[in-house]
C-alpha cells in the first residue's frame, strides 16, 4: 500500500517536473511548504538528476526550491496568523496536536524567535509545518521570509546535489530505495 502511494506521488512529481521544468520545482515545493506533505526528498533529488543530465542547473533548482518554500510558507503563515491557534485548540486532537504542544511551540518561539524558523527549515518533516506556529505567534513577516529562505536554500541545494551525484546510478538506486518504504512509513507514523 505504502509503496503504491509513494510510486503514485513519485510519478506525479516526475511528470510535473519533466513537463513544467523549474516552474514545477517552485510549485511543488510551495505545496510541500503549505503543510501538505509532498516530499521534497523526491522533488529535489529528481531535479538534481535532471541537472546531472544537463537539462537543469543545480543552482537554479535550489533557488526555485527555496522560493517555493517561501511561497507555500506564506500560505501556512497566514493560516496560523488568522485563526490557526483557535483551529488547533478545537481540532488539533484529530492530528495528534495537543494544547500542551501548542504552548511548547509558543514558548519556543518566544525564546528563540527567528532562529526557530531557520533551523527548522533544515529538518525533515518539521520544515513542512514550521510556518504555521510562526504565524500563530505572529513572527515579523520580513524576518520570517528571510529565515525561511536562508534555511530552505541549503536544504534544497543538498537534496538536489544528492540527486546530481546519484545521476549515474539513478535506475539502480531506485530499486534500492523501494526496500526502505515500510521502515520510512513506520518512522513517519
Amino acid at each position: 500500500m505504502i509503496e503504491s502511494i509513494i510510486q503514485f506521488l513519485s510519478g506525479i512529481i516526475i511528470s510535473a517536473i519533466s513537463s513544467l521544468g523549474y516552474t514545477a520545482v517552485l510549485l511543488l515545493m510551495a505545496i510541500e511548504s503549505a503543510c501538505i506533505p509532498l516530499p521534497s526528498e523526491i522533488i529535489l533529488p529528481f531535479s538534481g538528476y535532471l541537472a546531472y543530465t544537463g537539462r537543469f542547473n543545480i543552482w537554479i533548482v535550489a533557488l526555485m526550491g527555496a522560493l517555493g518554500c517561501n511561497l507555500g510558507s506564506a500560505v501556512a503563515y497566514w493560516a496560523g496568523a488568522h485563526g490557526g491557534r483557535q483551529f488547533l485548540m478545537k481540532y488539533g486532537k484529530w492530528v495528534l496536536f495537543s494544547r500542551r504542544d501548542l504552548e511548547i511551540a509558543e514558548r519556543w518561539f518566544q525564546r528563540w524567535g527567528q532562529w526557530t524558523v531557520f533551523f527548522a527549515r533544515l529538518l525533515p518533516v518539521i520544515r513542512t509545518f514550521i510556518a504555521l506556529p510562526a504565524g500563530i505567534v505572529r513572527m515579523d513577516l520580513w524576518k520570517f521570509h528571510l529565515y525561511t529562505f536562508l534555511g530552505s536554500f541549503p536544504w534544497c541545494l543538498a537534496l538536489a546535489y544528492a540527486g546530481f551525484q546519484m545521476g549515474a546510478h539513478w535506475d539502480s538506486l531506485r530499486e534500492t530505495f523501494h526496500k526502505f518504504h515500510y521502515p520510512i512509513a513506520a518512522l513517519l507514523a
